[in-house]
């Protein structure tokens, strides 16, 4: 669970769950319909509006000029790449904690929020470093399909410039292992389906080491048809299952 308090922001992961299902709960006090229409908005252009959700009371509060528009700076997407993490705003006081994967993170999330607030606000950075690098990755990914070409293991131009945003997370994080898996459809022979997925899973792969990531570090894994997330039936469906996931090991 992702929870975010105004006039204190709070955002916290719940541990073991995936980023793209994580809830983003804003909740706390803010002095206006407009200021809180601000920090919704923001939060659901980052999130997903899916994931944000509202618990944000408007009351007669005082707040330094241009509050809102500072709050709302304050959430970018580098805040996804802290896991069990929080975020508190109160008045022009600002302090993040939680766990991120290296110092490199640590320093750009925080510089990222001194730079999106003024000279008036103090920034506390408490975010520790260890966290496994999956949620950055889940993040960078979101809800989009690497694509490829009908039947192929081709990648589309839109999954190359995924796969470029790929790169820049894997290398972030280190040394560690990934796996990339790759899904299909239901429609055709199943062992043929198999052998897509793990060509796919392949070419991204080696795409991803043009691109500067260790191959070493990647291994590859088909799985065909045998765990879709939605339903085979439709079209949409369909378009969902044929998907690529990367996940540390």
């Amino acid at each position: 669970m992702r929870t975010l308090l105004f006039a204190a922001i709070l955002l916290l992961a719940a541990p073991g769950l995936r980023a793209e299902v994580q809830p983003v709960i804003a909740e706390g006090v803010v002095p206006d319909q407009p200021t809180k229409a601000r920090i919704l908005e923001r939060l659901r252009e980052v999130y997903g509006a899916d994931r944000v959700v509202d618990r944000i009371q408007v009351e007669d509060i005082a707040t330094p000029p241009n509050w809102g528009e500072y709050v709302a700076g304050m959430i970018t997407p580098g805040l996804q790449r802290i896991s069990g993490g929080q975020l508190d705003v109160n008045g022009q006081t600002v302090r993040v904690s939680g766990q991120v994967v290296n110092e490199a993170q640590r320093q750009q999330v925080a510089s990222e929020l001194s730079l999106a607030s003024n000279s008036h606000y103090t920034v506390t950075n408490a975010l520790e470093t260890g966290g496994s690098g999956q949620g950055l990755l889940d993040a960078t990914l979101g809800d989009r399909i690497i694509e490829f070409e009908s039947g192929s293991a081709r990648l589309t131009s839109l999954g190359e410039a995924i796969l470029a945003e790929m790169a820049r997370s894997l290398i972030e994080i280190g040394d560690a292992r990934v796996q990339i898996v790759g899904h299909t459809d239901d429609v055709g022979n199943r062992q043929a389906n198999l052998a897509l997925s793990h060509a796919r899973a392949e070419a991204v792969r080696e795409h991803l080491a043009t691109l500067g990531v260790p191959r070493d570090n990647l291994s590859v894994l088909g799985k065909g048809p045998d765990e879709p997330v939605a339903d085979n039936g439709t079209d949409e469906g369909r378009a969902r299952n044929r998907r690529i996931q990367f996940q540390i090991l």
